[in-house]
């Protein structure tokens, strides 16, 4: 058999394909949407039990689509964002609800924990700096502030690994969700006890760990019956979304880049050598034998909608009238001004910012206003900064000995041809567009399709995807650039510099 699944347990959506990878092609797609909820400032939880049900009612819907029968299937691969932390008792009962990836109530256990092991150490050992990504600052978080919690926790795992135990009623972790937790000794591959240990958990309340492409178990008769699955279909241990994103998009060689323009701005480069750095974030890649270290700015799309909301009312209502969505209005408006934002520069730190400054004290700056400015140079003043913090991550990439050969760009922001014209010329290099990517669903279910030996073609996924024109910088834009982004890193050095 040669058709597969692909379950995306998302940020602000859950998402299912099937694909036929024989074809390849995709038959099939279908998603519901996902509640965020933020009950105090500067969390992010969600409930796991929507995502169980979300996959219920997409399964039915895909195979029908399809026109095919669960029997028909031949794996189901899984992926989701990361780290989220979901917690189970030890009769599989969920203890709260999940704590998100761009969650960040953790500053003090992140402290504590820098307090009790040099960064140094730990980045060599585990190959990520102490920062809010880490697993044991938010279950130290749940053992300070909820111990009644903290005291029934007999499992700790990540979004898609919670699908994979619904699936399957086994429990196991992937390699990426174990690896951004800080539970594996990079020396061994293997988790460690004494990593474990700093989330003040016992080794058995972590799952055994499994790599991307491993099969975790088969479909049981309960999960058959509530998602219209066959029973004893096998169940593939699947890969956080950026690292599904990136490989389905074509990242598959040392210095391929993607810049993914989603509610998140998330950039990933491939490379064969294992140099961790506190900057970035390490994952192994899905192909075996490299790795993915990348960085994921803790707004993109998500600022953009919130300028929209609070500072565009009138020219969305204008947009609705002429068929177009407020962004795009926006750029039309925003394309007649100048590179450079005619001396406005934003800061797009609005909460706080993960890679490659771990600041969660940052905050959202604009400069350089007059009265002559508008609402279209506040539009492109904000494309421009994360055009710039796009630059920055690159910096740093380079600065670890990772080069960067080709760029790619993908997601809704990618559709923007102002804001790719924009990076283009910031990073001073082409960008490749992609029409046609439907996201991490299609790097899981190629998973699907290898774990099982459906497809031995790792490159294959990417036939699965449409390219579009490639954007290229402009040279006479590249000194006013260069200034911008100097202006950019140094306000934020002295901002920073003042609150310290």
């Amino acid at each position: 058999m040669s058709y597969v699944i692909g379950l995306d347990i998302g940020t602000t959506s859950t998402i299912g394909i099937v694909l036929d990878v024989a074809a390849p092609r995709i038959l099939a797609s279908a998603s519901r949407p996902v509640t965020l909820s933020s009950p105090q400032q500067g969390w992010a939880e969600e409930d796991p039990d929507q995502w169980w049900s979300n996959v219920c009612d997409i399964v039915p819907e895909i195979l029908r689509e399809a026109g095919l029968d669960a029997r028909d299937i031949a794996a189901v691969g899984t992926t989701g964002m990361l780290p989220a932390t979901v917690l189970l008792d030890d009769g599989g009962k969920i203890l709260r609800p999940s704590i998100q990836q761009s969650d960040g109530r953790t500053g003090q256990e992140v402290r504590d924990i820098a307090a009790e092991i040099p960064e140094a150490q730990f980045i060599r050992r585990a190959g990520n700096g102490i920062n809010q990504q880490l697993v044991a600052s938010r279950i130290r978080w749940i053992e300070r502030h909820e111990p009644d919690v903290f005291a029934r926790i007999a499992t700790v795992f990540g979004s898609y690994d919670y699908i994979n135990w619904r699936l399957t009623g086994i429990r196991a972790v992937e390699q990426n969700w174990a690896l951004e937790a800080g539970f594996v000794d990079l020396a061994t591959d293997e988790l460690a006890d004494d990593l474990i240990a700093l989330a003040h958990l016992a080794p058995e309340a972590i799952p055994p760990k499994a790599r991307s492409s491993d099969i975790v178990g088969q479909v049981s008769p309960v999960a058959a019956a509530q998602s219209g699955l066959a029973e004893g279909t096998p169940v593939i241990a699947g890969a956080a979304d950026h690292i599904a994103s990136a490989y389905a998009a074509g990242v598959q060689g040392p210095g391929d880049v993607l810049l993914k323009f989603g509610g998140a701005a998330d950039i990933m480069i491939a490379t064969d050598r294992l140099r961790p750095d506190p900057r970035m974030f390490l994952d192994y890649h899905i192909i075996p034998g490299l790795f993915m270290p990348n960085g994921c700015m803790s707004t993109g799309g998500s600022a953009l909608n919130w300028f929209i909301a609070n500072f565009a009312r009138s020219e969305a209502a204008t947009a609705e009238s002429l068929g177009l969505s407020p962004h795009q209005y926006l750029d039309q408006l925003a394309a007649g001004t100048g590179p450079g934002a005619d001396g406005v520069t934003f800061i797009p730190y609005l909460l706080g910012e993960k890679t490659p400054i771990h600041d969660p004290e940052a905050r959202g700056t604009i400069l350089g206003l007059s009265l002559n400015h508008d609402i279209r140079h506040l539009w492109r003043a904000l494309l421009e900064g994360y055009a710039y913090a796009f630059r920055h991550h690159i910096e740093v990439f380079n600065e670890m000995g990772f080069p960067s050969t080709r760029f790619l760009a993908s997601d809704g922001g990618s559709k923007s041809g102002l804001w790719m014209q924009i990076c283009a010329d910031v990073l001073k290099a082409p960008i490749q567009l992609l029409t046609g990517h439907p996201g991490s669903c299609l790097g899981a279910a190629w998973l699907a399709g290898i774990g099982t030996g459906a497809t031995e073609d790792w490159a294959g996924v990417a036939d699965c995807v449409s390219y579009g024109p490639q954007v290229g910088p402009d040279p006479a834009r590249q000194a006013l650039y260069d200034d911008g982004y100097r202006f950019f890193r140094e306000t934020y050095l002295r901002q920073r510099d003042q609150r310290t």
